[in-house]
């Protein structure tokens, strides 16, 4: 199990600066294509002209700078590579280097443009301390054939400065921030363009020439959020951290020095995954409802499977069980390539788990056997697959229950009937029409009937139940029903109901068959 993160939070900031052009080098190495050695610039529209707004490395080293207009690009460099701008492509580059990063922390947010910030201060033992984790991400990220920028620090305003305006690598020790920022320009601050121009001419060109001044006076002239920004900077004040989502309750993994690829390897890492995850939901009485595995393969691709139980889970047996159905029912098998270098399993929502007492035969009851059920079928078939009914308040029996997800409903029991007569479990949709004969008027059911062109005598009925119409809806059914429980002299039990009550109805009064009783 994960360590509770210390009070000292530590942020790693990545900057790819050269994510969109290198994501178009990875596409075209991958589909065999010769590399071009001309710089290559992407270039989209920006306040209606067309400019750079992304440049590799050759690019910049020719004076190729995002932003510059696209006509002065093109007469600097005539022979420049030119790609049109796909921020969706960007978007899904990025979505799956945060799923990537998961490996190192949960706790992982954008820092746009082209950013990742992690909160590490709970994960660094992991791997030897705070620099081997950051050179272990700079090295991933190379043979990816991406480049980052890596900065860690007490702020995540500081580690982005750090990341953004000085040079990649720089580690600043807990409480030593101001130190580290204090030869950067006022531009790290990233305020308004207006505002570090005038700071420029006001002779403050560093960070610190602003850490040395009282704060009220600059925050007079240029705005609190100026100051807000220093304090953030000099790492005085700490923002938290937003994740991509909420961090899983509990969680294990296991992390490979070689690579494995082979179905008994990754059947026994899940086995011991699983015990070591179960045992500590065990010792604080809890119990997953959500489970999510994910495999991390050397390549750098992040694989993904959820698996939910109808009660809080915590035996190894029975998730490994789920995991292995899941796994079989993917439409896309798993394909560890290269191999898995990393799995883990993580708790995502957990419940309060009491001791189950069996019974002298071992058996844990009915009620568990049908939840084992419902967790099987929905690893199998999927969660959306397998639904339950739900009380619903209406009096109408075809609105008085609604199908939900079985694993998302609560397990709460149905409202207690007191002195309503029973329905049928089986219900007709819609309510199908019947002929009524000798029936008794006005308040009768009728004698003799004839339903699916088949004629059923009436021996004993029970009724009726009168429901009115549901005013407050607008809705065509404004009739009153009169339900009545009939059984003929074969055994067949039926529900029917009259549509309207007799001398009240300008259109005739009719009869339908709604349900059947077993």
């Amino acid at each position: 199990m994960k360590p509770a993160p210390s009070l000292q939070r530590r942020y790693l900031a990545l900057w790819l600066p050269y994510l969109s052009t290198e994501r178009i080098e990875r596409l075209e190495r991958a589909s065999g294509r010769a590399p071009d050695k001309a710089p290559l610039v992407v270039v989209g529209r920006r306040e209606n002209a067309l400019r750079l707004v992304a440049t590799g490395p050759m690019a910049r080293k020719a004076g190729l700078l995002p932003g510059l207009a696209f006509a002065d690009a093109r007469a600097r460099v005539p022979l420049m590579r030119v790609e049109k701008e796909d921020e969706a492509a960007d978007a899904i580059l990025i979505g799956n280097l945060v799923r990537w990063c998961d490996r190192y922390t949960p706790v992982i947010a954008q820092d746009p443009p082209n950013g990742l910030m992690l909160e590490i201060s709970g994960s660094t033992h992991l791997f030897g301390g705070e620099k081997p984790l950051m050179d272990d991400a700079i090295t991933r990220l190379a043979r990816m054939g991406l480049t980052a920028f890596a900065t860690i620090a007490g702020t995540t305003r500081a580690a982005r400065a750090l990341g953004r305006f000085r040079a990649t690598g720089t580690i600043a020790p807990p409480g030593a921030e101001r130190d580290h920022v204090a030869s950067l320009p006022v531009e790290a601050l990233e305020a308004d363009e207006k505002v570090s121009l005038a700071l420029r001419r006001a002779g403050l060109k560093t960070i610190a020439d602003l850490a040395s001044r009282p704060r009220k006076p600059l925050a007079a002239r240029f705005g609190e959020d100026l100051t807000l920004r220093l304090a953030e900077v000099l790492g005085e004040i700490d923002r938290p951290l937003v994740p991509h989502r909420p961090p899983p309750v509990f969680s294990a993994e296991c992390r490979f020095a070689d690579p494995i690829g082979l179905a008994d390897d990754i059947d026994g890492a899940l086995s011991g995954l699983a015990h070591e995850l179960c045992e500590g939901l065990s010792r604080l009485d809890r119990g997953g409802r959500a489970f999510e595995v994910t495999f991390f393969r050397a390549d750098g691709a992040v694989r993904q499977i959820e698996v939910l139980s109808g009660q809080p889970l915590r035996a190894p047996k029975t998730l490994l069980r789920l995991i292995s159905m899941r796994l079989d029912a993917l439409p896309d098998p798993l394909d560890p390539g290269f191999g898995f270098d990393m799995i883990r399993i993580a708790v995502l929502d957990d419940d309060a788990a009491s001791a189950v007492q069996p019974g002298l035969d071992g058996d844990n009851g009915h009620e568990r056997s049908v939840i084992d059920l419902i967790d099987r079928l929905a690893a199998r078939f999927g969660s959306d697959a397998v639904n339950r009914f739900v009380a619903k308040g209406s009096h109408l029996p075809e609105r008085a229950a609604l199908a939900v997800p079985a694993l998302g409903a609560q397990t709460g029991s149905w409202p207690e009937m007191g002195t309503k007569p029973p329905r049928p479990l089986f219900l007709l949709s819609p309510a199908e029409p019947i002929e009524a004969m000798a029936a008794e008027v006005p308040d009768g059911p009728p004698k003799r009937f004839r339903w699916r062109g088949v004629l059923y005598d009436t021996l004993y009925v029970e009724g009726p139940e009168r429901i009115a119409p549901e005013w407050w809806r607008a809705a065509k059914d404004v009739k009153s029903r009169d339900y009545f429980r009939v059984e003929d002299g074969e055994g067949h039990r039926f529900w029917l109901f009259r549509y309207g009550l007799y001398g009240h109805e300008r259109e005739p009064v009719r009869w339908f068959m709604h349900g059947l009783f077993p």
